[in-house]
């Protein structure tokens, strides 16, 4: 599964250029020579291929010229010392190396290693490289580069892709930006991606979450160093695993009173089964009571569909005031459209002064607004929405989504969740999150009235809006995993998500608490 594929990481990320400044510290202050810290990177590298591939068959090991390429000749040198057939491939000319990549590529020379330059081969040999390897290292360009890669790596990255072959990438995949996972031009496709010292945000959201297949971090004995050398983390990573241990313990004397009430204000005419959706994750994810407001016509529907949901049919804003007054938690957005009925529910809904969850067609609306800050709200935009909001592209928002997703909060307040692959959140003041993983699965309509029910639910549980969103999230995307297991991406539906939520939650459950015939009511 995608939502699954990392190994036990640090929960904080940095930027790529943290990372090289650390990397600085560790060689100029504490006294580590360069090179080994570059040997150090290829022994863990190497670790990592002979765990995942055993019996790889031909290694085609790629070089560029940097420390990255350093860090390839010296896994091709462990590789034929381990008697590994190899071949090696200088993307760039050996003879302009410098510094420890130069005594990379010497050291590799000395262990027998036979170094083809990628300029010297003709069309024919350079098909057979490809053609006859059995696993391709990808050591071209490390963290120092940006922008879309130039000839003849983007040659050699198309290639990699086109070989059908496993690719472990080291570091990370060459092409993406380590920062703020951007692929602004040919990107390799790893299988696994061995990265050193810290975590790099880039790595886990946009692009990232595409192309590093499963991550491996390897800290190469620096774990001291990262805070004494004074850089800053940008994100925390967490996932389902990580964040499920925050779920609120449930007494045996426990009742419905205690769990919120959750009121969803969605479905305007033809837009039902968003109000559907929402409303019953959030009954599954644990609400003590969740109420529906939708246009009448669908009362019927909701009644039959998801019995233990209260259901009312309103046909203006006016009529919503008494069950707002009931109400410890509003999720209003899925399906309201941006009509007169919709724009009269949005208006009650932030006239409430109630914690809300601010999704979809509210946020389409809010884009029209002048922004109004809250400190209790949490929106949760795709990435169309936040352009919206901010008046950007979606091209904008995807080539900075922790920088997008901080600039929402500032202006509205509150909380904000970006979806997407690598979901990130923010509030105001807080370091922000990003949630590792991704399910092609989820690219159909629904799923984000699923996660705005989770959230709400969540939310009237926890009290919390940042921590409320991290869960929902978390478990939105192990809910698909779980779901996709059985039911493939292409045949993925929000419904298949909701139904494998209460097996995740038990799972979750902290044990200890007993049933109790007399409880509930």
């Amino acid at each position: 599964m995608l939502g699954s594929g990392v190994y036990s990481l640090p929960e904080l990320l940095y930027t790529a250029d943290a990372v090289r400044a650390v990397d600085r510290y560790v060689i100029e202050q504490v006294g580590v020579p360069g090179f080994d810290l570059m040997q150090r990177a290829a022994s863990a590298a190497f670790r990592q291929l002979v765990r995942v591939w055993p019996e790889p068959g031909l290694l085609l090991v790629l070089c560029g010229a940097g420390n990255n390429g350093g860090d390839g000749y010296l896994v091709a040198a462990n590789a034929r010392r381990h008697g590994m057939k190899v071949d090696c491939v200088a993307v760039s000319d050996p003879d302009r190396l410098q510094g420890d990549a130069r005594a990379a590529y010497q050291k590799a020379i000395a262990d027998g290693v036979m170094v083809q330059r990628w300029s010297d081969l003709d069309e024919v040999a350079r098909d057979a490289v490809f053609a006859r390897c059995g696993l391709v290292v990808d050591a071209m360009l490390g963290t120092g580069t940006s922008g879309a890669p130039r000839a003849p790596f983007d040659e050699l990255i198309r290639r990699c892709n086109l070989a059908g072959q496993p690719v472990l990438a080291i570091d990370l995949p060459s092409g993406l930006d380590a920062t703020t996972g951007v692929a602004p031009g040919a990107v390799v496709r790893a299988s696994v991606t061995v990265t050193f010292i810290a975590l790099k945000a880039g790595l886990f959201t946009g692009q990232g979450a595409e192309y590093c297949g499963a991550v491996v971090f390897e800290a190469l004995d620096t774990e001291d160093q990262i805070g004494r050398s004074g850089q800053q983390p940008v994100a925390r990573r967490l996932d389902w695993a990580s964040v499920q241990a925050g779920l609120p313990r449930r007494s045996a004397t426990a009742h419905k009173g205690r769990f919120g009430h959750v009121l969803i204000v969605a479905g305007d005419r033809g837009y039902g089964g968003a109000g559907l959706l929402a409303a019953e994750a959030a009954a599954r994810s644990g609400a003590g009571l969740v109420t529906l407001a939708t246009r009448p016509e669908h009362v019927t529907a909701a009644l039959v569909r998801c019995p233990s949901v209260m259901v009312q049919g309103l046909i203006h804003g006016s009529e919503l005031a008494p069950l707002l007054n009931k109400a410890s938690v509003v999720v209003c957005g899925p399906g309201i459209g941006q009509g007169a009925w919709g724009q009269q529910m949005l208006q009650q809904v932030l006239a409430s002064g109630k914690p809300q969850v601010l999704d979809a067609d509210a946020l389409n609306l809010m884009a029209r607004r002048v922004p109004v800050r809250a400190t209790d709200h949490l929106l949760t935009p795709h990435p169309g929405e936040a352009a919206r909001l901010l008046d950007v592209s979606v091209a904008d928002i995807e080539a900075d989504r922790l920088g997008s997703v901080q600039a929402l909060a500032r202006r509205f307040g509150g909380t904000v969740l970006l979806k997407g692959a690598g979901t990130v959140i923010a509030t105001e003041g807080a370091l922000p999150i990003i949630i590792s993983g991704s399910n092609p699965g989820m690219a159909t309509g629904g799923m984000g009235d699923v996660l705005s029910g989770l959230a709400g639910s969540l939310l009237a549980q926890l009290g919390d809006a940042p921590e409320a969103a991290a869960m929902a999230a978390a478990l939105h995307l192990a809910a698909a995993c779980q779901a996709s297991q059985q039911q493939g991406y292409m045949g993925l539906l929000p419904t298949d998500m909701i139904k494998t939520i209460p097996s995740l939650l038990a799972a979750a459950e902290v044990a200890g608490a007993e049933c109790d015939p007399g409880a509930g009511e």
